[in-house]
């Protein structure tokens, strides 16, 4: 939804593969189904991803470099804001994971 969706949007009507990594399954592949509709772009995939988790975004970007031939361009736009106090089951604070430090290395893995 928003920001990251209008991007995918962009990038899929200038005919780019698209991976639009979700946290939700049935959200991510709605959003999939209409960028495909809107612009007629059929290589526009979900793959789920969680930014909270470390071990997801390991999981996430090992796919992408296994699938993948190239990645042109990483947009990170996920983030939270204004939740409780909580902590992943990595022990650390699920906000300062969700927007720094699951990007952070989400980057770092698929520099290669």
């Amino acid at each position: 939804a928003g920001i990251g969706k209008c991007v995918a949007m962009d990038l899929a009507r200038r005919n780019a593969r698209t991976i639009l990594a979700c946290r939700s399954q049935e959200q991510g592949q709605a959003a999939v189904e209409e960028i495909r509709a809107a612009t007629g772009n059929p290589a526009v995939v979900l793959r789920l991803l969680d930014t909270s988790s470390l071990r997801s975004v390991r999981a996430f970007s090992q796919a992408v470099l296994r699938e993948e031939k190239r990645l042109d361009v990483l947009v990170n736009n996920a983030g939270v804001t204004g939740l409780p106090f909580a902590v992943t089951p990595e022990g650390l604070e699920m906000t300062f994971t969700t927007n720094y430090l699951g990007p952070f290395l989400l980057t770092n893995l698929l520099l290669g």
